[in-house]
């Protein structure tokens, strides 16, 4: 599998997806398109944890006020769901390899990996 969760209206992604070959990759825009179960279980397969693929950068995040709640993997896993915003992006699966987020390393990794 080659997928790319992303965000359209985002700089950080749209600078990240300028980087890297984008041929063979199916681009998934989680506004438009939100993120199904099946995936987002398929993504946890690969990471082990929704804890992982969740932003805390989200302004929903403040405003929920979600620092001062004891989330579970259910709970990370369902606001996921119910707000595209908190997916973590871009997340980029190519094969058996997945890269989630910005960071500068993790960024680094995916243009190595994919250059």
């Amino acid at each position: 599998m080659k997928k790319i969760y992303f965000l359209k209206t985002c700089d950080t992604c749209k600078r990240i997806l300028n980087q890297i070959p984008l041929d063979g990759f199916e681009l998934q825009e989680i506004k438009t398109q939100p993120i199904t179960v099946k995936q987002l279980e398929e993504l946890h397969a690969f990471t082990g944890s929704y804890e992982v693929l969740f932003s805390r950068r989200s302004k929903k995040y403040a405003a929920m006020d979600l620092k001062n709640q004891s989330l579970t993997e259910k709970d990370y896993k369902q606001l996921i769901l119910d707000e595209y915003t908190f997916l973590k992006r871009p997340v980029i699966v190519s094969e058996d390899r997945i890269f989630i987020g910005n960071s500068k390393n993790n960024v680094a990794a995916l243009v190595a990996y994919l250059n």
